[in-house]
């Protein structure tokens, strides 16, 4: 659900190096600071709005998505209610553009910074660790975001507004799992040797995400359901289902009380994976080329 990973070339560490010397590059940070990762997400920016190609394939394709879903729900016949398929199609699009535009492209984007010594280089100024990794997300979050909006426009355009019984939710599970496959993408850079043996790295937990997000494919019902619940993308898939619909799984309508309440389970999962990927990401990122 996204362009080709933009990988920047050898002239533009001269860019994101003279962002990351801004300052007295002569000491380390004491602090996280929002100066410096906006002074390197406007570099990352400049690198994704030179290659238009790759910009307009992944504004375009979330309104295509939406298009041939929603023809595809258009032939299933009298049952195809565009009140179920609208969400339906949302969740679809989420999953899809959070595993393929944050996680698998910044998986190639880190990997790519380190092969040709850009981290390296910046982490001789005054940038720390943790903003390196949150100024190169900028740009796949700033993505995923548009889809998601001009996925919802499509929707409401084609079937039907989803009626957003607590959008908090939605938010909710943005704001938890962004971080959470940022730091997934670094953790699986750091085992990819280079950016095309990151097309493999990245397979197994692209597919047991996707599989388990319960979106994609049908649900398997039994002991697949008890693991679902616990997987990440199951969780933004509830969450996402609570937030536009105000629905349980089951499809009963909830109080908005009652929204909040079943949404405790997939917030906790959400938590313990950001836990569990900060963890993997400090084991294992790598921020100079293996030998």
């Amino acid at each position: 659900m996204s362009a080709a990973p933009v990988t920047p070339s050898t002239a533009s560490t001269e860019a994101h190096a003279g962002a990351a010397r801004r300052g007295t590059a002569s000491r380390r940070p004491a602090a996280f600071s929002l100066r410096r990762v906006a002074a390197l997400a406007r570099a990352e920016t400049l690198l994704l709005l030179r290659n238009g190609t790759a910009l307009f394939n992944a504004v375009a394709i979330s309104p295509l998505f939406v298009l041939f879903f929603s023809t595809i729900s258009g032939t299933l016949g009298p049952d195809a209610d565009p009140d179920v398929a609208g969400p339906l199609i949302l969740q679809q699009l989420a999953a899809m553009s959070l595993l393929f535009v944050v996680y698998y492209n910044l998986t190639t984007t880190y990997v790519a910074r380190r092969q040709e010594l850009v981290l390296k280089r910046l982490l001789t100024g005054e940038c720390s660790r943790p903003e390196l990794l949150a100024a190169a997300a900028v740009p796949a979050l700033l993505i995923t975001a548009v889809q998601l909006v001009l996925g919802y426009a499509a929707v409401a355009l084609l079937l039907a507004p989803p009626p957003l019984a607590n959008p908090v939710l939605v938010v909710v599970a943005l704001v938890l799992v962004t971080p959470t496959l940022v730091l997934l993408a670094a953790a699986t850079s750091g085992v990819s040797r280079t950016v095309e043996s990151a097309q493999l790295t990245t397979l197994p937990a692209l597919a047991v995400l996707m599989v388990f997000s319960g979106v994609v494919a049908p649900a398997g019902g039994g002991g697949f359901d008890d693991v679902a619940r616990f997987t990440p993308m199951h969780a933004v898939a509830s969450l996402f289902r609570l937030g536009l619909t105000g629905t349980d799984a089951d499809g009963a309508a909830l109080a908005l009380g009652e929204t909040f309440a079943q949404a405790a389970l997939p917030v906790a999962v959400l938590l313990a994976w950001l836990g569990l990927a900060w963890y993997a990401a400090r084991r294992w990122m790598r921020w100079e080329p293996q030998r």
